[in-house]
């Protein structure tokens, strides 16, 4: 794949600064660049290094000039930076058409321009829709429905009833719609409450490998459209996550709590069930969440407190080895030890 900057410039909202007819043929760091990649700097330090590297032409802001290079000005280098990659880097295309082992139940609808991999299962009334595709190993249970653009990676599994819309990307060995943990203790056994509900799984969400995500008890989990959600989350059962949300890797969230819109939960985050998030609300790395927290707040810590009260907190935690020496000291002072 190559463009010359100038076509590159168009596709990137940008304008260039230097030769328009130079041919562009990957994309690289300034430190791998070679002769006719394209990199791209956030800041002068970037720049630099890229100047002086081996690249034919720099993603940059409109404060840079080079005499070195030729400079895509943009007014986001690091969003033009997502875009050049996927330029140079499209996704594979698949053929449409079913592979002979896969197997599809007689009542499973598969629009004709969708890709089944093999060794696929499709279950009764499962709807595939245009330019799907599904790949080697997934399973797909009974009245489940995946909208146009979709794609399932290999080994896949979604449950029965699971609702799946548009241009959504499921990564290897991530789980929707299996059991949500409900149990409830009765005569000495822990006797398990039957999950009914199912998934529901909104347009342009992405979602990592090895992830899991419960149906519900009684109606729906829900992922709002938009959301990513990183490798090796956890999502309960009758959890809502608002639209346009990030989940990063080793989120744990309880069942039947609300996120809103927006919500950032960092890596390693658990949330307890029957919570409210509001909107844009942010939590820090390895933070519990025990209580409901407001719009536009940000929460850190174990148990989680609004920021600034963490932060004195830990700056206490850490003054806390000094407060004890010189407490030990008054002691010895008082009772005229040495």
């Amino acid at each position: 794949m190559s463009f010359t900057t100038a076509e590159m410039a168009k596709q990137l909202d940008g304008e260039v600064q230097g030769d328009p007819t130079v041919v562009l043929t990957g994309f690289a760091t300034a430190d791998n660049a070679k002769n006719g990649d394209l990199t791209f700097a956030e800041n002068a330090e970037y720049f630099a290094a890229a100047e002086k590297s081996a690249a034919t032409a720099i993603i940059a802001t409109k404060a840079f000039s080079s005499t070195e290079k030729v400079v895509i000005r943009v007014a986001n280098p690091r969003v033009a930076f997502a875009r050049a990659l996927a330029a140079f880097f499209p996704d594979a295309t698949l053929p449409s058409g079913i592979h002979p082992s896969a197997v599809i139940a007689p009542s499973a609808q598969v629009d004709p321009s969708a890709h089944i991999g093999p060794h696929c299962t499709i279950g009764e009334r499962v709807k595939i829709g245009a330019n799907c595709s599904v790949q080697a190993g997934t399973v797909i249970g009974d009245d489940s429905a995946l909208d146009e653009g979709t794609n399932l990676f290999p080994n896949v599994t979604i449950y029965a009833r699971s609702q799946i819309g548009k241009r959504v990307r499921i990564h290897s060995s991530t789980v929707i719609g299996s059991d949500g943990f409900g149990y409830v203790f009765d005569s000495g056994v822990h006797r398990k409450i039957p999950q009914v509900g199912n998934v529901i799984i909104g347009d342009d969400v992405e979602i990592g490998s090895n992830v899991s995500v419960d149906r519900g008890a009684l109606g729906s989990t829900i992922i709002g459209k938009g959301t990513k959600i990183d490798n090796l989350v956890q999502v309960g059962h009758n959890v809502e996550v608002g639209p346009f949300s990030i989940l990063c890797a080793q989120v744990g969230i309880a069942g039947s709590t609300k996120l809103g819109n927006f919500c950032v939960l960092a890596g390693q985050v658990g949330i307890a069930g029957h919570l409210k998030l509001g909107d844009q609300v942010t939590v820090g790395s390895k933070s519990g969440v025990m209580h409901n927290i407001g719009d536009r707040e940000t929460w850190l810590g174990i148990p989680a407190q609004p920021d600034k009260q963490a932060k004195r907190m830990m700056i206490a935690m850490q003054r806390l080895p000094e407060l004890l020496r010189k407490v030990a000291e008054w002691e010895r002072k008082l009772t005229g030890g040495n």
